[in-house]
């Protein structure tokens, strides 16, 4: 039985609860899972399945580094353009109006994520609209 067949239900759980950036590999004998969590109950979720099938954790065959995601719904993101505003469009696309901007270095609010390249944030003048996820990073 290979290592992924002896973890199909922690891999599947993982996929299917929104688990990010999920990298899965086998090398030397050991199974490494690597991925962003959507929340914390996610991630104590994968954990107490990879201990119901190795209890005690005892077998070693699995590195798991499941991270838990910082921007998460009512997060506060800072805007990381390099000096211009950011365009808040009414949907996720450029090819959707721009209803609104938020300044460099502005602090705005997650309210969800439509994707993983675009988010629906809401700006300090109240805007809402979808910004690109790569100028948005979340404040610690």
């Amino acid at each position: 039985m290979s290592l992924q067949d002896k973890y199909k239900e922690l891999i599947d759980t993982a996929r299917s609860s929104g688990t990010s950036d999920l990298q899965i590999a086998e090398q030397d004998g050991v199974l490494h899972i690597r991925g962003e969590a959507p929340n914390g109950n996610v991630k104590d979720t994968l954990w107490n399945i990879y201990g119901k099938i190795d209890p005690n954790f005892l077998t070693g065959d699995v590195v798991m580094d499941i991270q838990v995601a910082t921007a998460v719904e009512g997060a506060k993101l800072e805007v990381v353009t390099q000096s211009s505003n950011l365009n808040v469009r009414k949907g996720p696309g450029t090819d959707q109006p721009i209803i609104g901007k938020a300044a460099h270095a502005e602090i705005v609010t997650l309210i969800s994520k439509h994707s993983d390249q675009w988010w629906l944030i809401r700006t300090n003048s109240g805007d809402e609209g979808y910004a690109h996820a790569q100028y948005l990073k979340p404040v610690e």
